[in-house]
């Protein structure tokens, strides 16, 4: 593997797009952490530390995680890339049941281009609701977390105005660099952006990581060696479990029919057709961590405002990491899981596709046997990769909850941001690879020896 990295240098298009890479990063890294004007940096720290160890906290140190700390330094970068992650799934979801917007998509390039352009519209109107809603709770943040903090030197609607000004330019900058990266450089620019968010939480992982083994005050820690060491070896393990999840697929074989166009034959080989077990990706993830997060906020808002101790109850019951709450979102997982898949995979169209153009799957009819044939197999193997999914999207809360292990750290061995992490690598290394083999060189699989020079 140190040999492909060093293979990587000597090809001077690839070396180009990763230095290119690497130096939108750097710029990336910037942008999240330059404080917004008007805000006060240090009490907007003190009020996340205080929001994060209070009941229900480690949702905003989710969205903390995903903005590389944006968040907690009240950046310019502090959305994020994700109202153009969010931009992205609304028009996924409404191509699947507008019939313009489908039209567009069938169009080729120009459609895509168009549906982008869409997307960016959207981007921009998200962040601006967004961003007020940001300002207003800088402003007053004891409406959301019931924490009182001067946090704007000079609150009111010209700080309100600037506020979403900076942060929307932010995040269109993000979004902006992203796609230079993936013009330009090496990888998906925005997946990239938000691996490289999570990422730059690892440090402070790892500090929490060695601080769980001592005590300040000369006490015992809970935690030894033999837990440090077990802890270790289950990352690796989940990592290797991620891994075969993102990997895994189910290869249908499809034949086609000899044709005969003219002087030319068509056709006449056999093929497979790749069906994931996670088709899906982090989608139901996300969806259900949004959905989540509303409940237990309406009940404590329905709490301060009748004093009625039922609704503190079912908040305190719907805090992330409560089993209730745990239960939930398992349940909603395996929903979104196949809402997905009924969404964005078509096998009546794909029967449809393969009939056209003369391929069959072997024993199975073509036309409507086939849909029915594609569908059965892609309920089956959506339900391995759902239960995968899930445990791996429980196992953080769980640790936490179970064993008091902090979110910094248990954040890293499940969930979200180890899923996007691992796609968004093994994707830039196939990419980086292809290079390598097209000019003759060993791939990231092989022993990086160089085959030839040209």
């Amino acid at each position: 593997m140190l040999s492909a990295f060093t293979n990587s240098f000597k090809i001077p298009e690839l070396r180009q797009r990763i230095l290119f890479t690497f130096g939108l990063i750097v710029v990336c890294r910037i942008i999240a952490l330059i404080p917004t004007p008007g805000v006060d940096a240090t009490a907007v720290q003190h009020l996340m530390e205080q929001v994060r160890n209070s009941a229900g906290g480690s949702f905003l140190s989710l969205f903390d995680l995903f903005t590389g700390g944006a968040i907690q330094q009240c950046a310019i970068g502090a959305l994020g890339i994700m109202p153009s992650i969010s931009a992205s799934i609304i028009l996924q979801l409404l191509t699947a049941v507008v019939p313009s917007l489908e039209r567009l998509a069938r169009e080729g390039d120009a459609g895509r281009q168009q549906i982008i352009q869409y997307g960016r519209y959207l981007t921009v109107a998200l962040c601006l609701v967004q961003g007020y809603a940001w300002a207003t709770m800088l402003e007053h943040p004891e409406s959301l977390f019931g924490i009182h903090a001067d946090i704007v030197q000079n609150p009111g609607l010209p700080f309100r105005l600037m506020c979403v000004l900076t942060m929307t330019t932010g995040t269109m900058l993000l979004m902006w660099l992203g796609e230079q990266m993936t013009d330009r450089g090496i990888g998906n620019g925005i997946s990239l952006i938000i691996t490289i968010s999570i990422i730059s939480r690892l440090p402070n992982a790892v500090s929490q990581f060695a601080n769980m083994f001592h005590t300040g005050d000369g006490g015992v820690s809970q935690f030894s060696v033999i837990h440090g060491l077990f802890l270790i070896a289950m990352l690796f393990a989940v990592i290797a479990g991620v891994v075969a999840l993102t990997q895994a697929q189910r290869r249908i074989p499809v034949q086609y029919a000899k044709r005969v166009i003219g002087r030319k034959v068509y056709g006449g080989q056999s093929t497979y057709m790749p069906l994931r077990v996670n088709y899906s990706g982090v989608m139901p993830i996300i969806f259900a961590q949004a959905i989540m997060m509303f409940p237990s906020k309406i009940f404590d808002m329905l709490y301060k405002a009748s004093n009625f101790e039922f609704f503190q109850s079912a908040a305190q019951a719907l805090y992330m990491g409560s089993a209730l709450y745990t239960t939930i979102y398992a349940l909603m997982i395996l929903f979104f899981s196949y809402f997905w898949v009924a969404t964005q995979f078509h096998p009546v169209q794909i029967a449809d596709d393969l009939k056209k153009y003369g391929g069959y799957v072997p024993g199975i009819r073509p036309g409507t046997p086939t849909a029915e044939f594609l569908n059965r197999a892609m309920t089956r193997i959506t339900l391995a990769g759902a239960i995968f999914l899930t445990i791996i999207a429980v196992l953080p809360q769980m640790m936490g909850q179970q064993f008091k292990i902090p979110w910094s750290v248990s954040s890293f061995f499940g969930g979200t941001s180890l899923l996007i992490t691992v796609g968004v690598m093994l994707d830039t290394m196939r990419q980086i690879e292809s290079h390598l083999i097209m000019r003759h060189y060993d791939g990231f699989l092989s022993k990086g020896k160089l085959r030839s020079r040209r």
